[in-house]
């Protein structure tokens, strides 16, 4: 089924390639061929992919079954489902996967040293340990749906090897938790600037709702009115963001009296229909997630305010909840954090911080010793 040809390079140095073809009714089905330096070396590769392609007719798979890398992430991309679409992070990751250094690789020829030599790559183009870490964790996820779906083999032991290798030397981690405060002197300064932007965006009052409701910029973005119960105090928020649930995850939050009163003075925005009919939007902030997100970000830069984005008010929101008494308990009913061990880091709790209280009457004498006469 294999041949081994020897072929001089360009330096002058002798290759042996080892070239696979396979033929149904006369046809060529399937070819493909490595060249190595030594006759043994091409001998033993021949040999471990006939088997692997024997391997594959005996489980009724079409023998040489291969694909790139690049492939299969392209692949894989179309498994997104329209009910449960994927982050932006997400899609930016596998699109920046499918063009990266590792495209043209055959899966199943990539060994943990080219994983670790791509990770090395991306931490010597910039990367974070985290950012470069979630390239392995998405790639593990084309891999394994790969094996699953398309019963072809694919490096998921290698991977496991090197992402072992690099969390040990560092190379990559998780994120760590960001603890950005704003600081009272750049409120200050930053919402009388946001408020004098001219322009159909109410920067101020979506900032202010920010600092409020602990919501996301997607999420004030999404508000409509007829999800929001005034006699409770609470407003509906649809599909939250969840790592394995997002369309359908519907959760009802609680709002301050402050962020009521910046909802009341919002104006109703008029929109045209397909036809030209007019009829009132149904979102409280009827405006762009990204146009926000790109508005604050001229804002801090103009102003000098260093490390803030948007998404940093939610952190401080949640600080606000604690410092104003609420407990755990009750800042998830705003912030609607599932896990209350998450919310401990916002407390910013000192032993100091922590007063004394009077013990209840029925235990007041419980610790003391017994009167004598």
């Amino acid at each position: 089924m294999g041949t081994i040809s020897t072929r001089r390079r360009r330096d002058g140095s002798q290759g042996y390639t080892a070239q696979i073809r396979l033929k149904r009714d006369g046809k060529v089905v399937h070819s493909e061929s490595e060249t190595f330096d030594t006759r043994a070396l091409a001998k033993a590769w021949m040999a471990r992919r006939e088997a692997e392609l024997q391997a594959q007719r005996s489980r009724g798979q079409p023998a040489g079954k291969r694909v790139t890398l690049g492939d299969l992430v392209a692949w894989y991309e179309t498994r997104e489902r329209p009910e449960e679409p994927w982050g932006r992070s997400k899609k930016a990751d596998l699109k920046r996967l499918k063009a990266g250094a590792l495209k043209d690789r055959m899966v199943d020829t990539i060994t943990r040293g080219d994983f670790i030599a791509y990770i090395d790559g991306r931490r010597n183009a910039g990367a974070g340990p985290a950012t470069a870490g979630n390239d392995l964790i998405w790639l593990r996820g084309v891999l394994k749906a790969a094996a699953a779906v398309l019963e072809i083999p694919v490096p998921l032991q290698e991977l496991d090897l090197a992402a072992e290798y690099l969390r040990r030397e560092r190379t990559i981690a998780k994120p760590n938790n960001r603890e950005r405060r704003l600081k009272p002197e750049e409120e200050a300064i930053l919402l009388p600037y946001l408020d004098d932007r001219r322009g159909p965006t109410p920067m101020g009052d979506i900032y202010r709702f920010a600092l409020l409701s602990a919501r996301r910029e997607g999420e004030i973005t999404r508000l409509l009115w007829t999800d929001l119960d005034r006699a409770h105090g609470t407003a509906l928020l649809r599909d939250v963001k969840h790592p394995r649930k997002k369309i359908g995850n519907h959760k009802i939050f609680r709002l301050l009296q402050e962020a009521w009163n910046i909802i009341d003075r919002q104006p109703r925005k008029i929109v045209l229909g397909p036809n030209g009919e007019k009829s009132l939007d149904p979102r409280i902030f009827p405006f762009n997630e990204k146009s926000v997100s790109a508005a604050f970000t001229r804002a801090v830069a103009v102003l000098g305010i260093e490390d803030l984005d948007f998404h940093d008010a939610r952190h401080e929101a949640t600080s606000r909840l604690f410092e104003r008494g609420y407990s755990i308990q009750e800042v998830a009913q705003f912030t609607l954090h599932e896990s209350w061990a998450t919310l401990k880091r916002y407390t910013h709790l000192q032993p100091k911080d922590v007063p004394e209280r009077a013990r209840p009457p029925s235990k007041q004498n419980a610790t003391e010793p017994p009167a004598t006469d």
